[in-house]
């Protein structure tokens, strides 16, 4: 066949298609990533929106998180290598371009079917449970499910009773005792943390000596004290403080995020934003017996599949016979208490 002009068309193939050469040229994407040697350790101390605040030795610097890492979350408490420009200063960036692997995780999910965990701190060993006394009222189910949180974390759990000066604490010390959880009662004056109606007594000492060389999570309801009891334990934190609602009796959300903050004399407290709920659906129940030595002997009288809080159970049995000692009756209470507020909502 020929064309308009006579001349035989030209047929044409693959072969005569003009490719445009790629710009990033002709060498196929490696899979191999730098090893980053001589990365710098440092622990990261906040997150705002995507800009990571980090401690390096004796500064503070600003960093990003590396392309290389992907997916990979980074969160407070993480240990991490760091590379690029770390003189420190609101003009420098590093990037962080290792996580190292965590000694504890705390997590924690929206409600009790919630597939999706949220790690709250990294690195941590040590819970602080702050709780009010008053204004807003304690809500025991809520530190239940802090204590079950802290036992699946391998976290040390610590009771802090805020505005004694409001309420006696005797009631809900008694309901606590029989878990042995080793608590500090405060009351808040003026900033300072002090013994009720003695206001020249400051009792942030002995609470600093149970923070001395560990890493603490402060986790608690909006209103009950966190940011101001932060405020005397860190001279210079300068933490927002709010107040409760008179109508919902709750507090206002003061502390957006979390961030770790130094002690003076040694170790270092992570405040985290007030929390609504705090939800378990990442904890497995039949592990709560481990952190009940006293009682997890006797769970080999118990049929297979015992959840240790039914008829059959054989705990039952094992605590009337005195194997678990006088508190066994109490204990094996609280042992049940925290497997019902895993699958009972909170109140």
């Amino acid at each position: 066949m020929s064309g308009g002009s006579g001349r035989p068309a030209r047929s044409y193939d693959e072969r005569d298609v003009r490719v445009r050469p790629s710009r990033r040229g002709s060498r196929p994407r490696s899979k191999d990533r730098p090893a980053h040697a001589d990365a710098v350790p440092g622990t990261v101390l906040t997150i705002d929106r995507g800009r990571y605040t980090v401690a390096v030795q004796d500064r503070v610097i600003f960093a990003m998180k590396a392309r290389e890492l992907g997916r990979k979350s980074v969160v407070v408490g993480d240990d991490v290598g760091l590379v690029g420009d770390l003189r420190g200063g609101p003009d420098s960036l590093a990037r962080i371009v290792r996580i190292h692997p965590r000694r504890s995780v705390l997590r924690r999910t929206a409600d009790d079917t919630d597939p999706v965990e949220r790690i709250i701190v990294a690195n941590a060993d040590q819970l602080a449970i702050v709780t009010a006394l008053a204004e807003p009222e304690p809500r025991p189910r809520m530190i239940d499910r802090c204590l079950v949180a802290a036992y699946d974390a391998g976290m040390d759990p610590l009771l802090v009773l805020t505005k004694a000066d409001l309420q006696a604490p005797d009631a809900l010390l008694a309901t606590y005792a029989p878990l042995e959880v080793p608590y500090v009662v405060t009351s808040l004056v003026g900033g300072a943390a002090r013994t009720p109606g003695d206001n020249s007594e400051d009792v942030t000492g002995s609470l600093r000596e149970l923070l001395r060389d560990r890493v603490t999570v402060l986790v608690g309801h909006s209103g009950v004290g966190k940011s101001t009891l932060v405020n005397a334990l860190v001279p210079g934190a300068a933490r927002t403080t709010g107040v409760v609602n008179d109508v919902t009796g709750r507090g206002r959300h003061t502390s957006t995020s979390a961030i770790a903050l130094p002690l003076p004399g040694g170790g270092t407290i992570v405040d985290t934003p007030g929390i609504r709920s705090f939800g378990l659906a990442h904890v497995d129940p039949r592990g709560f017996v481990d952190h009940f030595p006293e009682l997890a002997e006797g769970t080999d009288e118990c049929p297979r599949g015992c959840s240790h809080d039914e008829p059959e159970c054989g705990l039952d049995d094992w605590v009337a016979a005195g194997h678990a000692g006088a508190a066994g009756p109490a204990r094996l209470d609280s042992l049940r208490r925290l497997l019902r507020a895993r699958s009972r909502p909170e109140a």
